[in-house]
């Protein structure tokens, strides 16, 4: 094998965190979202809520009409990350690279430190062991020579399951025929155009190749790579200065009318999208818009900028986007910044081109936050870091919006 991968996935993360630390979840069906009145969707849910077809982004309320009994609670992302933390710790003591997809998922190449795929066997039941024993949770493991059979690999025997995909004949042997949606990169609508066009199952992908090729151009030539066993992708370690934008957004429980009020929630999401942005030292040169209309329509309004290193700056970028969109019932906004670069790459131009000095940008952002507190009765004074927590960014967000 030219090379030895493990994908790590946890099992129903999100759930399986808040029932450790919580026993008296253990063997109830328990969705972690959307509250059942509130407008979301599920982000996980538990082994036993799943035999009710509850599953991970359907909508919450279809989730309740199948399992009205479930428990059903809001997510703790801080808690998880924390958790993720203590994951990746984990992971790196036997990879000579990391590749996390998620809080819950990663890529471990683990070539040199295994030799042999029974040398990668036991570093996989190790890391299920000190994931059990470290962390009370467990985690599914799928052993290939490529990231594509990893992946498959560890979905094949959950929850806490362990899997082995060693050659691409073994890869083809297994999916063969199994419909197309098994091939990475196949979701909904790619299935849905390749069933139209007779292609079901990946047997079918291989004998038509030419045909996926034509309907889906440069992804079907990828798709029937994979339909071949082929994959020669790295294991490649995730940098946030690689990520291409940052944003953050909420949905509304009732639609909002006023765009004054949206204007008031753009100072929090600008506040949140410059936290994250500074914590890895990036910033943008752009800044987009989201709007999620009553009706479903979604728009998104981009504008350049020199530099979008401050909230302040984030903040009137987004004001004069929303100010040139329709008028109409909004259900969910959103703000991020775009063309991202680290710190030293810009202290040039911020040097020579920004006029404002940061004592300015804190100032323009200290005004916004006393304008808020004065409207809504809200004391950010000393209570700022809490509005980074997407529960509680949600909750300032809903009071806002009943108090306006």
């Amino acid at each position: 094998m030219d090379q030895i991968i493990i994908h790590v996935d946890m099992d129903a993360f999100f759930a399986s965190v808040e029932t450790r630390d919580n026993p008296a979840l253990r063997g109830k069906p328990l969705i972690v979202g959307a509250l059942p009145r509130e407008r979301g969707v599920v982000a996980t849910c538990s082994y036993e809520a799943r035999k009710y077809g509850v599953h991970s982004a359907m909508n919450i309320k279809e989730a309740y009409r199948l399992c009205p009994h479930g428990v059903y609670m809001h997510p703790n992302i801080d808690k998880y990350r924390a958790v993720s933390a203590q994951l990746r710790e984990i992971w790196n003591t036997y990879s000579s690279a990391t590749e996390t997809i998620a809080l819950d998922e990663a890529y471990l190449d683990v070539t040199k430190q295994a030799g042999s795929p029974e040398g990668a066997r036991r570093i996989a039941q190790t890391i299920k062991q000190r994931t059990r024993d470290q962390l009370g949770l467990t985690c599914s493991i799928g052993v290939a020579y490529s990231k594509t059979a990893a992946k498959t690999a560890s979905e094949e025997k959950k929850p806490d399951g362990y899997f082995e995909i060693l050659t691409p004949e073994d890869f083809v042997n297994l999916i063969i025929d199994r419909d197309v949606s098994v091939i990475y990169t196949v979701g909904e609508r790619t299935a849905q155009k390749l069933h139209a066009a007779g292609i079901r199952t990946v047997r079918d992908i291989r004998e038509h190749g030419k045909t996926v090729i034509r309907l889906l151009g440069k992804q079907g030539q990828w798709i029937t790579r994979l339909a071949l066993g082929i994959d020669e992708r790295k294991v490649t370690p995730y940098r946030p200065q690689d990520a291409k934008s940052i944003s953050r957004e909420v949905t509304f429980q009732d639609d909002v009318h006023n765009f004054e009020l949206l204007k008031d929630i753009l100072v929090l999401l600008a506040l949140c999208v410059e936290r994250r942005a500074k914590r890895h030292d990036l910033r943008g040169s752009g800044v987009t818009l989201k709007l999620t209309y009553a009706d479903m329509k979604g728009i998104t309004r981009s504008r350049s900028a020199l530099v979008c290193d401050s909230a302040a700056a984030i903040y009137r970028e987004a004001v004069r986007l929303l100010e040139k969109v329709e008028k109409r019932p909004v259900r969910l906004v959103g703000v991020g910044v775009y063309n991202l670069s680290g710190e030293r790459e810009q202290q040039l131009i911020m040097e020579s081109l920004f006029s404002e000095s940061k004592g300015e940008q804190d100032e323009e952002i200290k005004q916004l936050l006393d304008a808020l507190q004065k409207r809504y009765g809200l004391d950010f004074a000393g209570h700022l870091e809490q509005i980074y927590q997407m529960d509680t960014l949600h909750k300032t967000v809903e009071y806002m919006r009943k108090h306006f």
